[in-house]
């Protein structure tokens, strides 16, 4: 089963595609099963297929050993002439990140990030584009244990992933419902604690950009099965 751990050193690549319509996300979504039931290249260990809710699209949250292996993968003909023209065919844009785990905050009853179709998550993915300059304090400050976050009815775990290139921090977290993260979400700032308002505001000043989607995951596979 698919983990997300900082102790794995595995490189997370989060392929995000978006849409414009049901129609074109259930291209997507169809295409890339294909892939990953296929999938049987050096070095990958997983992918977790995720379908759009607020938005039209998918994410692929792909796991590989090392980074030589995914650019093995990227040389390959059938990427360079297939895969490629496909998703530029399907999708209306496409972000492919290549990250590490940092770090992760769970819920007290759990003991580790699953992320497949074993649970019923509901699932936020964001990404901050930051600086260079500025990464490592955004992922300081988004990576800060707090207990209030941990606490929350509703939050299972939030991941936060570092982008090897310098210019992206991801937020993968899973909670229970829509309504549950919806409610947190909205949550006026003064009745937070004064600790998550501050780390709050220090990370706007350091963010150029934020794009956000929530999904549900509808496949997964592993290298181990």
């Amino acid at each position: 089963m698919p983990l997300l751990s900082p102790d794995d050193g595995y490189l997370t690549v989060f392929n995000l595609f978006r849409t414009e319509t049901e129609q074109g996300q259930d291209r997507l979504l169809d295409a890339m099963r294909d892939i990953i039931d296929h999938a049987d290249y050096p070095g990958w260990i997983s992918s977790t297929l995720h379908a759009g809710r607020d938005e039209r699209g998918t994410a692929n949250v792909i796991q590989w050993r090392s980074l030589e292996d995914l650019q093995a993968r990227y040389a390959g003909e059938g990427f360079k002439h297939h895969t490629v023209p496909l998703f530029n065919e399907l999708a209306t844009s496409i972000r492919l990140l290549q990250t590490e785990v940092v770090a992760s905050l769970l819920h007290p009853d759990l003991e580790q990030v699953e992320f497949s179709t074993r649970r019923d998550d509901y699932t936020v993915i964001i990404v901050f584009d930051v600086d260079p300059q500025n990464q490592k304090d955004l992922v300081d400050t988004l990576a800060q244990p707090e207990e209030w976050v941990r606490t929350r009815p509703g939050h299972r775990s939030h991941t936060i992933l570092r982008g090897l290139d310098g210019t992206t921090v991801v937020n993968y977290a899973q909670w229970e419902s829509k309504e549950a993260y919806d409610a947190f979400h909205r949550l006026p700032e003064e009745d937070r604690p004064v600790s998550v308002r501050q780390g709050r505001e220090h990370a706007r000043s350091l963010i150029t950009a934020r794009d956000a989607n929530t999904y549900t995951v509808v496949h997964d596979r592993s290298a181990a099965g």
